[in-house]
C-alpha cells in the first residue's frame, strides 16, 4: 500500500474544522506543574515563590530569596463512565511524565542604597493542559451512522463521488478532497464504504442518497481517545521594591501536540438488511505553537496580608491539522482497505485567539504557622476566535451564540510544623457554555505535604477534578451524545535544590 499525502487549503475543505469543543480545550488549563502547587489547588496568586505560581502571576518570582532548581513528575489518569441509550461503560487510563521543570537565577541588593532590593530571571517549563482522556460507549441507538454520510452526500452530484478512469480507489480520496471539498470526500466514503447509495445510480446528475442499511434500531460500539497536551515555557523577569511590592513580567511559548482517535462499530440491523456491519474510524493529529504575555505584581499590606492582580494576555495561536480515515462494512468496494493510515491529507494552516484572562488574589500569612490563599479568574470565552483563509465562520458563530464569560476560584491553605508542611486546596470553574447540559461546573480538590531539608526541599500531592459532559459522537447526522462523568486524578512529587 502507497503513501499518499495531499496538502491541501481550507477552501477546499470546507465542512472540515476544529469544532467548538476543540477551541475551548485549547483555551482551557489545569491544575499542572509544581506539587505544592498542584496540592494548594493552584491559589497562588497572592503568594508567589513557586515555580507554577508564576503561571498565575509573573511577580512570583520576585518572592524567592535565593536562585533554585526544581523538577517535577506526575502520573496523571482519568476515570470515565458514560451513559448512551440506558446502557452504562467504564474506561480508564494513566501515564507519567514531566509536570515542570525550572530555574531561576535571583540578583539581590545590587545597590545597597537602593530600593529596589532584587531582581530575579526565571525560566520555566510546564505543562497547563493533560489532553489524555478515553471514552468507550455502546448502546443501542436509533440513528445509524449512515445518517452521518448521508448528511454530507444529499445534495451532491453522483457524478462527483466516482472513481476516475485509471485512478486508483486511495488516489480517488484525496482527489475528490481537493477538486470538490470535505463534504464531497466523506459522501465518496459513504459511498464506496458501502453505507449509501444514490437513489437513481443510472443518472449522473442523482443528488439524493439512501442508506444501504434497514434498522428499526443498531447496536454501536464507539471508542474515544485522544492524547497529548499544552506545555507552556515561560521567561520571566521580576523585581521586588522595599518590602512591599513585587512587579514581574513574562514572555510565553505555548506548544500543542495532540492525536484523537474516534472509532464506530455498528451491527444490529434488521434481518431483511443487505449491510450487516459498519466500521468508521477518524484520526486527527493537531499541532502548533502559541505566544502570549503577562504582566502582575504582589503587594504586602501589614504583615499578614497579601494582594494579588495579574493580567494573561490571549495566546495567538498557529496550528495545523493532519487527517486519516478508514471504513468497512461488507458491502464494501473491494479495494476500501486501501484507504487508511497511509492516505494522509494535511489541512492549511489556521489560527486560534484563547480568551485573555484577568485574576485577582489575596492571602492570609500567619507568620512561619501556615496561609490560606484565595485566586479568583475571569475568561471570557465567548471571544474564542478561529482564523484561516477561508472557513470558521459558522465555528466563531457558534462560539458567539454557545459561549460564556466564567469566574473560576481557587482556594488553598498551608500548615507548617517545623520542617513539615500539610497543605489542601478546593477549585470550581463554571463552564464555558451557556447551556450546561453540554459541559457542566468543574470542582476539584487537592490534599499534599512537604519537607524541607534546609539546602533542598521535596513535596507530595494529590489532586482530583469532577466533570459531567454531553459528549456529542458527530457534528452531522449521527449527532447523538452520551452522558460522560470525567474523573481526572494526578499524583505529583517535586524536588527542590535550592543554589
Amino acid at each position: 500500500m502507497k503513501k499518499l499525502v495531499l496538502i491541501i487549503s481550507l477552501i477546499a475543505s470546507v465542512g472540515f474544522a476544529q469544532n467548538i469543543n476543540d477551541a475551548i480545550l485549547f483555551s482551557g488549563e489545569n491544575i499542572q506543574g509544581t506539587a505544592r502547587y498542584n496540592a494548594m489547588s493552584g491559589a497562588f496568586g497572592a503568594l508567589g515563590g513557586d515555580f507554577s505560581a508564576i503561571n498565575n502571576n509573573p511577580a512570583s518570582s520576585a518572592v524567592f530569596k535565593n536562585s533554585l532548581l526544581t523538577g517535577t513528575l506526575g502520573v496523571n489518569g482519568s476515570n470515565n463512565d458514560a451513559e448512551y441509550y440506558g446502557t452504562r461503560t467504564y474506561e480508564s487510563n494513566s501515564e507519567i511524565g514531566i509536570n515542570q521543570l525550572g530555574g531561576a537565577f535571583v540578583l539581590n541588593n545590587i545597590k545597597e542604597d537602593s530600593n529596589w532590593k532584587k531582581f530575579v530571571i526565571a525560566i520555566n517549563y510546564n505543562q497547563v493542559q493533560n489532553f489524555d482522556k478515553e471514552y468507550y460507549i455502546s448502546g443501542k441507538s436509533d440513528t445509524s451512522v449512515s445518517s452521518y454520510f448521508l448528511s454530507q452526500a444529499n445534495g451532491l452530484q453522483f457524478q462527483d463521488l466516482q472513481i476516475l478512469s485509471g485512478e486508483y480507489i486511495e488516489e480517488a480520496y484525496l482527489n475528490i478532497l481537493e477538486a470538490y471539498g470535505y463534504q464531497h470526500q466523506q459522501a465518496f466514503l459513504g459511498y464506496y464504504g458501502g453505507v449509501i447509495d444514490p437513489v437513481d445510480g443510472s443518472d449522473p446528475a442523482n443528488t439524493l442518497y439512501v442508506s444501504t442499511g434497514e434498522y428499526t434500531s443498531v447496536n454501536q460500539d464507539y471508542y474515544y481517545s485522544n492524547r497529548g497536551a499544552n506545555s507552556k515555557f515561560n521567561f520571566n523577569l521580576a523585581t521586588q521594591y522595599k518590602d512591599v511590592l513585587y512587579i514581574g513580567v513574562a514572555l510565553i511559548g505555548n506548544f500543542i501536540n495532540t492525536e484523537r482517535i474516534t472509532s464506530i462499530r455498528e451491527t444490529g440491523y434488521d434481518t431483511s438488511s443487505q449491510l450487516e456491519f459498519v466500521t468508521f474510524d477518524n484520526k486527527l493529529k493537531t499541532t502548533g505553537a502559541g505566544f502570549s504575555m503577562q504582566i502582575g505584581a504582589i503587594g504586602k499590606i501589614g504583615k499578614m496580608l497579601r494582594l494579588g492582580a495579574s493580567f494573561h494576555s490571549p495566546t495567538w495561536y498557529v496550528l495545523n491539522d493532519e487527517q486519516s480515515q478508514k471504513i468497512n462494512s461488507n458491502l464494501a468496494d473491494i479495494d476500501i482497505n486501501f484507504i487508511g493510515e497511509n492516505q494522509v491529507t494535511i489541512f492549511e494552516d489556521y489560527k486560534l485567539r484563547t480568551p485573555a484572562k484577568l485574576t485577582g488574589s489575596v492571602a492570609v500569612v500567619f507568620g512561619k504557622h501556615g496561609l490560606l490563599s484565595l485566586d479568583y479568574h475571569y475568561k471570557d470565552y465567548n471571544n474564542i476566535k478561529l482564523r484561516s483563509n477561508s472557513g470558521f465562520a459558522d465555528t466563531n458563530r457558534n462560539i458567539s451564540n454557545s459561549l460564556v464569560g466564567t469566574s473560576s476560584f481557587n482556594l488553598g491553605g498551608e500548615y507548617r510544623i517545623q520542617k513539615w508542611s500539610l497543605r489542601a486546596g478546593y477549585r470550581f470553574e463554571e463552564s464555558p457554555y451557556n447551556n450546561k447540559a453540554v459541559m457542566d461546573d468543574l470542582t476539584g480538590y487537592s490534599l499534599g505535604f512537604g519537607y524541607n531539608f534546609g539546602r533542598s526541599k521535596i513535596d507530595f500531592a494529590y489532586s482530583q477534578k469532577n466533570q459531567k459532559i454531553n459528549h456529542q459522537l458527530y457534528d452531522t447526522g449521527l449527532t447523538n451524545t452520551a452522558k460522560i462523568d470525567e474523573q481526572n486524578g494526578a499524583v505529583t512529587a517535586s524536588f527542590t535544590l535550592n543554589l
